[in-house]
């Protein structure tokens, strides 16, 4: 059990608050704040116990003095203070006299936020190489440190392990929920347990098959990849998605799991890869040479569902086809729904492309957690040890 902001005394103390406030920018403006949204219990428990809030965050990757530019967090200092209706003070600096200042100028539940640390990463990769002085230098300017970035706890860097290594670390309330939802999904799970999983490659996912494989009642693979476990069942695939090298290891985890992977029985094959192309669905067993699967068909749909019917957890990570493509989301669409209409049931999204999906669906509200971070979340499925996360002091 990992420390979280609940055990420790918090008035009056200086408070290093990692969060993930990666959010999409366009010209200077937030285009999706959910991110933002997110980290705000853990703002709001901070405040309300008389903290003094030393918020900070990464926002995409700056190599060059001119990223700096489009890379500030300063609008998003500016969306903190209009969603908490308190002033949140911004320092455009990731050190010095300003910053000290500031945060000695800080009052019993004020916030200050300090700049993007990837600025840190213009004269060589302090940030994200987690330079030993750097992670010390961030870690003197509080008395205890919160990590509630999940999505970069895959990474070992200066703002999260860095800090944590030199300070008194517990988990914020959206990491201590990853822990409890994802942690819990793979190492106690309700059954039974139904693991889904999508996107376009096999490579991407292989430590996550094996290791849901291990602890899933079923595993259920759609998405670019299935079709590399067809080919190694003999099957044509047409053009489809294929990883020539993976057909070996697919043949092998379907003899050695039995009838524990449950796969598509029909597909939407297309003439070319593009939004209006021509398409009709056929059985997995009769896909042209000439055409291209871009998504699973009904049957496969009503396949899935019926494997789904009585399970206690569920976990999807990665879209059913090109779910971009309209003519071609119709999969991700019924997997999503299918998921969403289960009763009794912990529904977890292992972000990324699932994540955009349920949200962009309308669906986010139906399921039990969807996971802040794609690859980080990615990671912890597979069994990984999380540096962000084992840097959290045990209970």
């Amino acid at each position: 059990m990992k420390k979280t902001v609940e055990d420790v005394e918090l008035k009056g103390k200086k408070v290093l608050l990692r969060a993930d406030l990666n959010v999409p920018m366009s010209d200077g403006e937030i285009t999706n704040d959910n991110r933002i949204v997110q980290a705000l219990p853990t703002i709001r428990y901070i405040i309300e116990q008389g903290g003094k809030v030393i918020l900070f965050s990464h926002l995409g990757k700056v190599k060059t003095e001119e990223d700096k530019k489009d890379k500030t967090l300063q609008p998003v200092a500016e969306r903190l203070t209009e969603l908490l209706d308190t002033d949140v003070a911004f320092v455009p600096h990731t050190r010095g006299e300003a910053l000290e200042q500031g945060i000695s100028n800080l009052e019993d539940g004020g916030i200050l936020m300090f700049e993007n640390t990837r600025f840190e990463d213009i004269d060589g990769k302090k940030e994200s190489g987690n330079d030993p002085e750097l992670g010390k230098y961030w870690a003197s300017l509080g008395d205890i440190f919160v990590n509630d970035a999940f999505g970069t706890a895959h990474r070992s860097h200066a703002s999260n392990v860095g800090i944590g290594n030199n300070l008194e670390t517990v988990s914020g309330y959206l990491m201590q929920k990853e822990i409890d939802f994802i942690g819990g999904a793979i190492d106690a799970p309700e059954r039974p347990f139904v693991a889904i999983l999508g996107g376009a490659k096999v490579s991407d996912k292989i430590g996550v098959i094996k290791n849901v494989l291990d602890k899933a009642d079923r595993v259920i693979i759609g998405g670019g990849m299935a079709y590399t476990f067809f080919k190694a069942q003999g099957k044509e695939i047409g053009k489809s998605l294929l990883e020539e090298d993976k057909v070996d290891m697919a043949r092998t985890l379907l003899e050695e799991s039995g009838d524990k992977i449950v796969l598509p029985v029909d597909v939407v094959a297309a003439e070319d890869f593009a939004p209006d192309a021509k398409h009709r669905t056929v059985s997995v067993d009769e896909i042209p040479a000439d055409m291209e699967c871009l998504d699973i068909g009904e049957k496969t749909v009503e396949r899935f569902k019926e494997v789904l019917e009585g399970a206690k957890t569920v976990v999807w990570n990665g879209p059913m086809g090109v779910f971009e493509m309209e003519n071609f989301a119709k999969g991700t669409i019924g997997v999503c729904k299918a998921i969403a209409e289960l009763d009794e049931a912990t529904t977890i999204i292992g972000g990324g492309d699932s994540a955009a999906a349920a949200m962009d669906l309308g669906y986010a509200d139906d399921f039990s957690h969807i996971s802040t971070g794609g690859g980080a979340s990615l990671e912890y499925l597979e069994g990984k040890e999380l540096p962000g996360l084992s840097v959290i002091d045990d209970k």
